[in-house]
This record gives structure tokens, C-alpha cells and sequence, in this order.
């Protein structure tokens, strides 16, 4: 990064008056050449979403675009061909953080779990995120999360089991973050309202409320990120200027600080549309063609 970008951060973070848009692309294209560290990932193309059955040859196709700019990948599921990702990635020189989709489906569920188990068993692992949301979304109580939990810590060796979901999730229900060896956080300044210019600000408070509530076990940001199109969330404005500056602050944060940073998501995905509405299409630092938005 130039001097002056280090030298102008602060708590809020960098101070981009003067910056134009093209300055902007730069930033993000320095970053993105030094590699982040993770980038959740689907690799879905227009048409698809849950529910299809997803092929080697478009994994690796998918994989192909992001695998330059990042050092591990977070996948949400084990099933229907996402079970695959981890060894394609390893494939890659790319480290997984491997999801377990859990919801209210029991016979899925033990489908996801012993697929993922089998995939950490195989050196494709390396961290288990098992479950996402899952707590919130009200899908499960809490002893069966914690059972799914233990049984996948018990059956892998060597590998960190964690579970994903919204930063304040872990101080309501401790004995979840107890099972955990890692806490894994969903941190959305957007999907709270707050303003693109105190975004960061926010954001390092949802991490601190995590790390206070892991109580010495480390602490991951799963997902992070903004829509650069869509209707605003109270204050929080989607906009090309408004994400590119929140994934420069996130990543120039992450490096001085040294957190790790899943950033959410990789590729723009009209399928989110039926759940988040109209920005839902659009978290990816790619667009739907494969092409990087922000450089």
C-alpha cells in the first residue's frame, strides 16, 4: 500500500477525500494482488442456486476467477456437488474453511455431516464450520446444535470446528460458543442500517462483542461485506463508491490488526433475490460473467 494510504487511516478508517474513483480501483486492485485472506464462495452461475446439482468442470471454471486473489475459500454446504469444492480447491493451492448446511431437515443434516466429516478425514479440511445461522433463523435448538458439534469434533482429528452466525448469537447462547474451538462471526454493518461512513467503526464493534463473548478462543470474521446495488437498509446506501470504500477499510483493518476476513461473497447471485430482496443479487466482488467489479 502507498504511504499515504497507511499513514491516513484511523479509527473510522482511511480518509478518501481526494480520492477519485479511479484511485479507489486502485486500492482494491493492490489489495486483491496481495491476495485476502478468504472469500466465501458458491459456484453457482445465472439459473442456479440451492437445490442444483453442481459439476467438477464448473467448480473448478468458478474457482478459476477468484483462485489469483485468495488464500483460503468458505464454502456453505456438502451436498449436491459442494462436497467436491475442498479437494478442487486443495487442488488450487487454496485452503477451506467447509461448511455443514444445517436446518430443520434431520435426514439432510446427517447427509451434510457425514460428507464433511469425510472430507476433513481426507486433508480437505481446514476448519469446519458446522451450521450457519442456524440459531437465528430459529432452525434448531441449541442441543442439537451443540450435539451436531461434538459429534463432527469427535470424529475429526487436528482440525478447529466452529460454528457460523450473527456476532451477537454468541454471548445469547454460550454453551454453543463453548463447543467451539473457533468463533465464527457474521459481521454486517449494512444489515444493521448503519451509514457507509461509520461502517467500520461498526464493525469492529460487532468483532469486539464476538471476541469478548469467545472468551480467549479466536475469533474469525465468516462473512463481511456491501452491495454495491439494491434499495438502502435505513442508512446503509448501496453503491459502487460505498463498497469499494468498505472492502479497502475492511482489509486495510484486517491487515494491521491481523484478523482473519471471509468477505462475502464472491460472485454476484440472482438467486438471493428471493430472500434479501433486490441488493441480495449483488454482494460479489465478481459479477455473474466472472468479471471483478471494483478494478
Amino acid at each position: 500500500m502507498s504511504n499515504h494510504y497507511q499513514r491516513t487511516m484511523s479509527l473510522a478508517g482511511i480518509d478518501f477525500s481526494g480520492y477519485s474513483i479511479d484511485d479507489l480501483r486502485a486500492l482494491v486492485r493492490k489489495i486483491l494482488e496481495r491476495k485476502i485472506h478468504g472469500i466465501s464462495f458458491s459456484p453457482y452461475v445465472e439459473g442456479q442456486g440451492p437445490g442444483t446439482q453442481i459439476g467438477a468442470a464448473q467448480i473448478r471454471e468458478r474457482l478459476a476467477f477468484i483462485q489469483p486473489y485468495v488464500n483460503w475459500i468458505r464454502t456453505f454446504s456438502c451436498t449436491e456437488g459442494n462436497e467436491l469444492i475442498p479437494a478442487i480447491a486443495a487442488e488450487n493451492g487454496l485452503k477451506t474453511m467447509v461448511g455443514v448446511w444445517l436446518d430443520d431437515n434431520r435426514e439432510q443434516n446427517e447427509k451434510e455431516l457425514a460428507n464433511a466429516i469425510e472430507i476433513a478425514n481426507a486433508g480437505h479440511a481446514g476448519i469446519l464450520a458446522v451450521g450457519n445461522e442456524v440459531l437465528l433463523r430459529g432452525d434448531l435448538s441449541e442441543d442439537e446444535l451443540i450435539d451436531y458439534i461434538n459429534r463432527a469434533k469427535q470424529a475429526v482429528q487436528g482440525i478447529d470446528v466452529g460454528y457460523v452466525d450473527a456476532y451477537f448469537e454468541f454471548a445469547v447462547h454460550p454453551r454453543v460458543t463453548e463447543a467451539c474451538d473457533v468463533v465464527l462471526a457474521n459481521c454486517y454493518p449494512f444489515w444493521e442500517g448503519c451509514p457507509a461512513e461509520h461502517s467500520l467503526l461498526y464493525m469492529k464493534e460487532m468483532y469486539r462483542r464476538a471476541v469478548h463473548a469467545a472468551n480467549g478462543k479466536k475469533v474469525i470474521i465468516s462473512e463481511t461485506g456491501w452491495p454495491n446495488v439494491g434499495t438502502p437498509e435505513q442508512g446503509a446506501v448501496p453503491s459502487l463508491e460505498n463498497a469499494i470504500k468498505y472492502f479497502i477499510n475492511t482489509y486495510q483493518w484486517a491487515e494491521e490488526e491481523s484478523i482473519d476476513i471471509f468477505y462475502f461473497s464472491s460472485f454476484d447471485e440472482t438467486w438471493k433475490v428471493d430472500a434479501e430482496g433486490d441488493v441480495g443479487a449483488y454482494w460479489g466482488l465478481w459479477d455473474k460473467d466472472g468479471n471483478l467489479k471494483y478494478v
